[in-house]
């Protein structure tokens, strides 16, 4: 893989994979709109793969591979930790719901408009599946663990209940009415 090249923003799926085309390079995660919020490095970058071809029912699709080391914020101890992703991922290239709805389970549908994929957009995409919603250091490697109170505590005072007097005409067995006085 190429370590110096930039992936393209927008390429033609349907000629690269009338081709066997493949693309690949260095995206810098910086570009991405919606996964930089999540990111603490702002240097970080996703080396990918994309092979593009015909799959044996003469489908077009799409063959990804992306890597990544990132740094994200640890939801145990909030401090910054570096979190690997990977992904491999293949998409049925298709034009409308109903062609996605034909593609067999192993291919998620990539919805292509005017014979243009927006290479960021796709890799963004599969950046943010692959993230765990809650990015957590194993136990033993946080900075700072939780601090957790474990002295006795003292037993709450039981509230008096204000319906208590209540009970105590219904125990009486008073069956006259209020209204009667």
């Amino acid at each position: 893989m190429s370590h110096t090249a930039e992936l393209p923003t927008v390429v033609d799926p349907y000629k690269l994979a009338d081709q066997d085309g493949v693309v690949e390079g260095i995206l810098p995660l910086t570009t991405l709109e919606r996964l930089h919020p999540l990111l603490l490095d702002n240097d970080a970058t996703a080396e990918v793969c994309l092979r593009f071809g015909r799959d044996e029912e003469n489908r077009r699709v799409v063959s990804g591979t992306l890597s990544a080391l990132v740094q994200v914020e640890c939801q145990r101890c909030l401090e910054p930790m570096m979190y690997p992703v990977t992904s491999e991922f293949k998409l049925g290239l298709v034009l409308s719901d109903e062609q996605a709805a034909q593609l067999p389970r192993q291919l998620e549908p990539l919805l292509i408009e005017e014979r243009e994929m927006d290479v960021w957009r796709v890799i963004e995409d599969e950046l943010l599946l692959s993230l765990p919603a809650f990015p957590l250091h194993p136990e033993n490697e946080c900075v700072k663990a939780p601090v957790v109170d474990s002295s006795p505590q003292e037993p709450v005072a039981a509230k008096e209940n204000p319906f208590r007097v209540l009970r105590g005409f219904k125990a009486s067995g008073s069956d006259k009415d209020i209204s009667d006085t």
